[in-house]
């Protein structure tokens, strides 16, 4: 299916970036619930699903708005207010959805769902699970019927389930994702400053080109139309989109485009670890070998196992480490899943290798 779309030199003039963390949270939530998970992401993909499904995240509100393929909830994604806005901020705005909006858009998902049929997949699950092929309770068209009730409850609860998401799937990844991100936008920037926007917008995506006023979407899903739009257009790249560009439009708000980040696919590849010699120098040694083996989060226990340290000794240099803003905590559960930041990224980097 192709799309074309009225977009003048006047809707270039208003177009902008975001870094959305929203968009990030139902991208990634696709990769999931697809029937692969793509090799790019697999990394990823192994560490939290164990988490998601433990937190009951496989079979939630979220996983019956986010299906694998086709229609998303528009109130999922608002347009972004600002180039770097927050989740709290974005989970502001869906709680702020009207009701009239939340209905329409479940109506639009429950239609797709019962064109599609019964037993549409959510988050998938590991094959070793007891509960692997038994029905999921609330799978299929009836769980996303608008209710006729105010659904502001509902949205306390949809943006409860993307806090612990995030949690358990974003948060302790979020510095390596969003200098991904913020690296992209740089790239376009100094695209548009050198090229101009229409090159910028013909170099975005092989299924996206703009020319003689027309901005052409081609392998859509759905059609796409502008009308009641308000002009311009936000684009936002995306670590977890890929191959797809995804869009959204929705009355007195400009196109958002989704589309895959420069460089996604590096995301989850191992860093070159420093000379633990060279850092221990600045850290200490324990501290410098612990931030080496947060390559991916993990926990006090974990990192104990991993070191050969105490889980006290652990304990206590992962409160100077972050104190220092360079590790993050996560709350995962019952246990806390600790992270190096992008600083701590950047000593690493720098070290000899």
């Amino acid at each position: 299916m192709r799309t074309e779309l009225a977009f003048s030199t006047g809707d270039l003039a208003h177009t902008r970036f975001a870094v959305s963390p929203m968009w990030e949270v139902v991208t990634s939530f696709r990769v999931l619930a697809g029937p692969s998970v793509p090799e790019p992401h697999r990394p990823w993909a192994e560490q939290v699903l164990p988490r998601l499904r433990a937190a009951g995240l496989d079979r939630g509100r979220l996983a019956r708005l986010v299906p694998a393929t086709g229609y998303l909830a528009d109130f999922l994604t608002p347009t972004p207010a600002t180039p770097f806005p927050t989740l709290e901020a974005e989970l502001a705005a869906i709680r702020a959805t009207s009701a009239e909006q939340a209905r329409r858009d479940l109506a639009v998902l429950a239609a797709e769902r019962t064109r599609q049929g019964p037993g549409h997949p959510a988050v998938k699950r590991d094959p070793g699970d007891p509960a692997a092929g038994r029905p999921r309770r609330g799978s299929g068209g009836p769980a996303v019927v608008p209710s006729r009730r105010d659904p502001a409850e509902d949205l306390d609860r949809v943006t409860a389930e993307i806090e612990t998401y995030w949690e358990l799937a974003l948060a302790p990844y979020w510095a390596r994702i969003r200098a991904t991100l913020e690296a992209d936008v740089f790239h376009r920037a100094r695209q548009v400053a050198e090229y101009g926007a229409a090159h910028l917008l013909n170099d975005l995506h092989a299924s996206v080109s703009w020319g003689d006023d027309t901005l052409r979407l081609v392998r859509r899903h759905c059609t796409v139309t502008r009308e009641h739009a308000s002009p311009g257009l936000v684009l936002l790249p995306s670590v977890f989109s890929w191959p797809h560009v995804l869009t959204r439009v929705a009355a007195s708000e400009p196109l958002q485009i989704a589309y895959p980040a420069r460089g996604f696919g590096s995301v989850w590849e191992r860093r070159v670890g420093a000379d633990a010699d060279a850092m221990a120098a600045v850290l200490g040694r324990s501290r410098a070998l612990l931030l080496a083996e947060l390559e991916s989060p993990a926990s006090t226990t974990q990192l104990a196992r991993r070191s050969g340290l105490s889980a006290a000794g652990v304990s206590q240099h992962l409160t100077v480490l972050r104190d220092a803003g360079l590790v993050t905590a996560h709350r995962a559960g019952r246990s806390v899943l600790y992270a190096r930041t992008a600083v701590a990224d950047s000593l690493l980097a720098a070290a000899p290798a």
